[in-house]
Parts: structure tokens; C-alpha cells; sequence
């Protein structure tokens, strides 16, 4: 099944304005198709490559649109990028905005879960030790 996104929730999904995603739609960047009912939409596999070409070598914390000032939240919704099995544990690698985060899962739980490159998916962490950090630095 491919996965199909509107334009909105691409922009959601890279961290950026739906007119930025416009654009790079429009400047042929990304291709987008018309679902059924008329609306813009990408295919998730291709976005999951745009996604991971577009950050690969960029600085996360001056991506635009993320201020360093706020802790992240505990659940990041992204495009699966990349999954390496082996007969029990995976790999899971998801492009989330400019942040890529990688989770160890059972090969089981990616079948059930139909994870594949381009598949929508949320990861949800669980910390004991979160660290945050402002660009002024300590403040007391």
C-alpha cells in the first residue's frame, strides 16, 4: 500500500510551511499527484527520500522553524526511511522534520506494525535521563 500525503501533513512531517513545501513541489524537488478528491498529495517513499537527502548533513538545532529554547516532546511522528532485519530484532529509522530517530524493535513488530520506507509512523519515548539545553546557555 503506498502512502499517499497531502500537502499539509508533508509540510508537517519535514518541519516546514505547506507554501515551502509548495514550492519545492512546484520547482520539481518533490513530484505530487491529485488524490480523488482534486487535493495535492506526495507519495510517503518519495518524501522519506527528499527527507533524508534534504537533512542529511544539516545541523538539526538551526533547521528552521525549531527553537533550541523548548524541550522536545516525548512522541515524534515521521516517515520510516530505512528498516534492517534480521530474523528476530530491527532497525527502524524514522525521518522526523530534520530529526532522525532510530529504534530497535522486534522484526516480529515491524510486520505487524506493515512498517516499511514511506510508511507513517510515531515514535514514543521513554526516558530516565532527558537532557535540555537553551543557546544562552546555564541560567541561574
Amino acid at each position: 500500500m503506498v502512502t499517499q500525503l497531502r500537502i499539509s501533513e508533508a509540510a508537517l512531517l519535514m518541519g516546514v510551511s505547506d507554501d515551502t513545501m509548495r514550492r519545492w513541489v512546484d520547482a520539481g524537488r518533490l513530484s505530487a499527484q491529485r488524490d480523488d478528491a482534486g487535493r495535492r498529495v506526495v507519495d510517503g517513499a518519495e518524501l522519506a527520500r527528499f527527507a533524508q537527502d534534504q537533512y542529511a548533513d544539516r545541523d538539526p538545532e538551526r533547521s528552521a522553524g525549531h527553537d533550541r529554547r523548548r524541550s522536545a516532546r516525548n512522541q515524534f511522528t515521521g516517515l520510516v526511511t530505512r528498516i534492517a532485519s534480521d530474523p528476530v530484532m530491527s532497525q527502524v529509522e524514522l525521518q522526523c522534520g530534520p530529526y532522525r530517530v532510530v529504534a530497535l524493535i522486534s522484526t516480529e513488530a515491524v510486520r505487524d506494525l506493515g512498517l516499511e520506507p514511506g510508511s507513517l509512523a510515531t515514535a514514543l519515548v521513554k526516558a530516565t535521563n532527558v537532557s535540555i539545553e537553551t543557546p544562552g546557555g546555564v541560567r541561574g
